[in-house]
């Protein structure tokens, strides 16, 4: 009867998978990410060669492993980023309590290679390093507890966020693994801000961070020995940072030429934690200033887009994702230049690594995810109904 007064209704089709998320992704986030990691095969092709005649490897064994997680990670942000805010919060917060348990378990089942941290499981055929894993589950379970204390009865979401990231954070000094510690704090920090904390507060947050540094450096010689390296007015020319600076003084603006550089010879983490000497030296500052446009293009537009996102929770969690996405590259290039001191970070998407490769690709896959154009109205509409 109904239909013969009012007519049948209209079938709603919906819109397949696959176009709709072509419709809704940032596509200049995802052009720019692409770029990183292509950027990154062509410096591995330069950096991890004389790596690789060192341990009497194939010359392109590196290059080869480096492809083969960055499809991993390729395909694992495409996974991510088609999934919904929901999803991504339940997979965000299962991944960060098998992080913690991975990250607390360190101690008693990890290895340091050589390096003096314990900061990996080794598998034989290739190592783990949990810390990647867990700093983008942490900032969702932040984004997830705070956005949750908004609520009327909600839990103390952000009392509860603190105490986690203050225990992570003991965990990472324990390795000793500072840099990753504080990267952490301030991916906490600015979710917690963002989410409308009074100033008095971040300032307590601060003092205890410049106490928890000086006793860090007071019962850190390994802190305390990087910090003293890049205070120092001269820097040792057979250190690390003395190959750095001076590959990036050699290349100029437009470099010696591919395969001419010589740093990837002397420098050990040429491949890694120091790429973008190698980038500096055989192509110039030209490369540089793109690797560095090509960060800020994906840290700067996914915070504009989320102005707009009217969802607490994904406002929250995108934002901290960027920032410590946007950070992390920020800092491995600030120490390569020597105007931070050593970290032991690498370079999202351009560093050689299993661990931080397909850590970046979890990390910007829910970020795109995040940021996906949604049917919803401005946060402008909210304020103006407000009046």
């Amino acid at each position: 009867m109904t239909e013969m007064v009012y007519g049948s209704m209209p079938g709603r089709v919906s819109e397949p998978v696959i176009p709709r998320w072509w419709r809704t992704i940032d596509k200049w986030s995802l052009t720019a990410i692409l770029i990183l990691f292509a950027i990154g095969l062509l410096l591995g092709l330069a950096a991890s060669v004389p790596l690789a005649e060192r341990n009497g490897l194939d010359p392109f064994h590196y290059v080869q492993r480096q492809a083969f997680f960055g499809g991993v990670a390729m395909v694992v942000m495409v996974l991510f980023c088609m999934m919904s805010p929901d999803m991504i919060r339940r997979i965000g917060v299962l991944g960060f309590l098998v992080s913690f348990v991975a990250l607390a378990l360190l101690p008693f089942l990890g290895t340091d290679f050589g390096k003096g941290a314990v900061r990996w499981f080794s598998l034989g055929f290739a190592s783990v390093q949990p810390s990647e894993f867990l700093k983008p589950g942490l900032m969702i379970l932040t984004a997830w507890l705070i956005a949750a204390a908004h609520d009327l009865n909600g839990p103390p979401g952000r009392l509860i966020s603190f105490g986690v990231a203050l225990t992570v954070v003991g965990l990472l000094a324990m390795q000793p693994d500072f840099g990753q510690a504080m990267l952490v704090l301030f991916g906490w920090g600015v979710i917690y801000f963002v989410a409308g904390a009074p100033m008095v507060l971040i300032a307590i947050i601060l003092a205890m961070v410049g106490v928890g540094g000086f006793a860090a450096y007071n019962m850190s010689e390994h802190f305390a020995r990087r910090i003293n390296g890049f205070l120092a007015s001269d820097v040792d020319p057979r250190s690390q940072l003395g190959y750095a600076t001076n590959a990036i003084q050699e290349g100029g603006f437009f470099g010696v030429g591919v395969g001419e550089g010589q740093v990837k010879w002397t420098l050990p983490d040429a491949h890694t934690d120091f790429i973008i000497a190698v980038a500096a030296e055989e192509y110039g500052l030209v490369l540089v200033l793109v690797i560095i446009a090509l960060y800020m293009t994906i840290t700067v537009r996914s915070l504009y887009r989320l102005t707009r996102e009217r969802d607490v929770f994904t406002r929250l969690a995108g934002t901290g994702l960027a920032c410590i996405f946007g950070v992390q590259a920020m800092i491995n290039m600030g120490v390569a230049v020597r105007l931070l001191p050593a970290k032991g970070m690498t370079l999202p998407f351009v560093s050689y690594g299993g661990s931080s490769v397909i850590a970046a690709g979890i990390t910007v896959g829910m970020l795109l995810a995040l940021t996906r154009s949604r049917p919803q109205g401005q946060m402008s509409d909210v304020f103006r109904r407000g009046r």
